[in-house]
């Protein structure tokens, strides 16, 4: 198998798991991958989800022997139809993801860490879009994503170019959250995403995380409008209830799973 998945006190983690491969990813890996997320986001014991890589490598992008198979235009034919998932998936899902990036991320490895919510990189990582320097587009959505993650010159900057950044400059220009030794990530996003898990709704996360995702292709007016009727459900919602509750009497809140449709 190419990935390894865990679950402890509501996180999923999910690894890329081809140290030897620094992680590239097959069509297959990448299909599993898409799946791991998907059933993830529909187990109700699940509340945040974690990715990352196994060894030094979060990961280095497309196998190399998966691109030269594209060389046959009908390997290219069937490249789009073989995923079997929209190639925005995360961005459609409930449940929060963070990224905790061990190491090295290019081309499609930095997408899938631009697809989470919060990313974490280890102090010694360099990443890249390396698109550019293939012959290739920014591919899967990086073009949409990087733009509004850190700002369109920031973001043609480092796909016209593909060259590597370092952490510094990734914490500097916004890409990441947090920069640690690599031997911390892991265990710092665990336990960001345990504290999700633990003191936050799982279903206002998955309203939050669709009003951000949507929010970036309406006006503030549109998003404004849209929150108000969100706030009064919320406020006479069962999650509402329990925080307040959990407040007064000085304890965890015990939220529900998340509300069918979410």
């Amino acid at each position: 198998m190419s990935l390894r998945e865990a679950t402890v006190d509501g996180v999923r983690t999910i690894w890329f798991d081809r140290p030897e491969h620094r992680n590239a990813m097959t069509s297959a890996m990448f299909r599993d991958y898409y799946a791991a997320l998907a059933a993830a986001d529909a187990d109700p014991g699940v509340r945040a989800i974690v990715v990352t890589g196994s060894g030094d490598w979060f990961c280095s992008g497309a196998d190399p022997e998966a691109l030269t198979a594209l060389l046959d235009g009908g390997n290219r034919d069937r490249m789009a139809g073989e995923l079997g998932f929209d190639p925005h998936l995360p961005a459609t899902l409930g449940t929060p993801i963070v990224a905790a990036v061990n190491g090295g991320a290019a081309g499609l490895g930095l997408v899938h860490a631009l697809y989470a919510d919060v990313r974490f990189l280890a102090e010694e990582a360099r990443l890249a879009a390396a698109f550019s320097r293939l012959g290739l587009i920014a591919e899967y959505g990086s073009a949409w994503l990087l733009p509004r993650l850190i700002g369109v010159g920031n973001a043609l900057d480092l796909l016209v170019s593909s060259r590597k950044i370092d952490a510094a400059e990734a914490l500097r220009i916004g890409l990441v959250q947090w920069v640690l030794p690599r031997d911390q990530v892991l265990a710092a996003a665990q336990a960001y995403a345990t504290d999700l898990a633990t003191n936050c709704s799982p279903s206002a996360m998955a309203v939050i995380r669709r009003q951000v995702w949507s929010g970036l292709e309406t006006g503030l007016a549109e998003a404004s409008a849209d929150a108000g009727p969100r706030m009064v459900a919320a406020l006479g919602g069962t999650d509402f209830h329990e925080a307040l509750a959990a407040r007064v009497q000085g304890r965890a809140p015990a939220f529900g799973p998340r509300s069918p449709g979410l």
